[in-house]
């Protein structure tokens, strides 16, 4: 991944972390690794705990930011999802993933739309 891709995938991060606080989330933990995989935010609200995929995109000329999670990173979230929950037995039974989509320059006023539970 070129400098410029992970700067804007950093930034959107940050964004997508200050949203869901702002929305009565709390992030308990970001770019976690879990075997092969990597969730980008850990959350939790009302009880539940939140996995959240982040994608940032500058224009939606080609793909929406949510149309890049592609059916083999859809299996990928779900495997580490899987083994956080087999790693740590006490984490909350109510779970879900939920989609972050960055779409815009994230330096300025991106427009930010949030996909609850998008995975099972």
């Amino acid at each position: 991944m070129n400098d410029r891709r992970q700067r804007l995938g950093r930034r959107g991060e940050e964004i997508a972390a200050a949203y869901l606080q702002a929305q009565g989330y709390t992030i308990l933990a970001r770019n976690l690794r879990c075997g092969r995989g990597e969730i980008d935010l850990l959350a939790a609200r009302d009880g539940a705990l939140v996995f959240v995929e982040v994608r940032a995109r500058r224009s939606s000329r080609v793909l929406a930011p949510e149309e890049t999670v592609t059916p083999r990173k859809q299996a990928r979230l779900l495997a580490a999802a899987e083994r956080y929950l087999q790693e740590h037995p006490e984490s909350p039974e109510t779970w879900q993933f939920d989609l972050i989509a960055i779409e815009g320059d994230p330096d300025r006023q991106p427009v930010i739309t949030h996909f609850e539970n998008v995975l099972s």
